[in-house]
């Protein structure tokens, strides 16, 4: 089952040593409720059965452009831009309580939909959700090292990308002004990214 391919894989040296994590670290239990943790399109169109979802906040990571797409919002030949997750910070965004039921479920639709190119590395991080409860969350950590990370890209490069992307799942356009409208639903307003917006929609 997935879950169990799962728990395998991050106790995997090189996972370990890509996150920094504890050898104390653990994946949750396969028989309990799973959380996950959006910060992208998953808060605005997560895509599979959840229980609650709540306002959440993880540490240690911030929200980025900074992935090329180059399928699902862009091309190849003219890649879009999408979020991921880069060290320091915090990050606000949402996280959904998916049934034990559901979760080995959850997660193959998860690794089809975020891990097409594997530009991603999926992380347990600690979560504080709206109501103050602290939770273990999964999320996607951007892999520096992977062809499709862009991490060093000025303010109009971002909106360029933006502006031209488009691929098999909609325009990177659209996607952000998606993801602005839910940041803006909870609380995030004034940022970096809402700039880069600004000037794609200009292009």
């Amino acid at each position: 089952m997935y879950y169990q391919n799962l728990a395998t894989w991050v106790a995997t040296p090189w996972v370990r040593n890509f996150m920094g994590v504890s050898t104390t670290m653990t994946v949750p239990d396969p028989h309990a409720d799973f959380w996950i943790f959006g910060y992208g399109s998953l808060i605005w169109n997560p895509g599979f059965p959840y229980a609650e979802v709540a306002a959440a906040r993880i540490y240690g990571f911030h929200r980025r452009l900074c992935v090329l797409s180059t399928i699902y919002r862009g091309t190849p030949e003219k890649p879009g831009l999408l979020l991921g997750l880069e060290r320091s910070g915090s990050c606000t965004g949402r996280a959904f309580r998916v049934c034990a039921q559901h979760v080995n479920e959850t997660l193959s639709y998860l690794d089809e939909r975020e891990q097409v190119t594997k530009v991603y590395c999926p992380h347990f991080a600690r979560t504080r959700l709206s109501d103050g409860r602290i939770v273990q969350s999964y999320t996607f950590v951007v892999r520096h090292e992977h062809e499709q990370y862009a991490g060093k890209l000025s303010i109009d490069e971002q909106a360029r990308l933006i502006a031209q992307g488009v691929g098999e799942r909609g325009s990177s356009l659209d996607y952000m002004i998606n993801t602005i409208k839910h940041m803006n639903e909870l609380g995030i307003t004034d940022t970096p990214l809402h700039r880069v917006l600004e000037k794609a929609l200009k292009l």
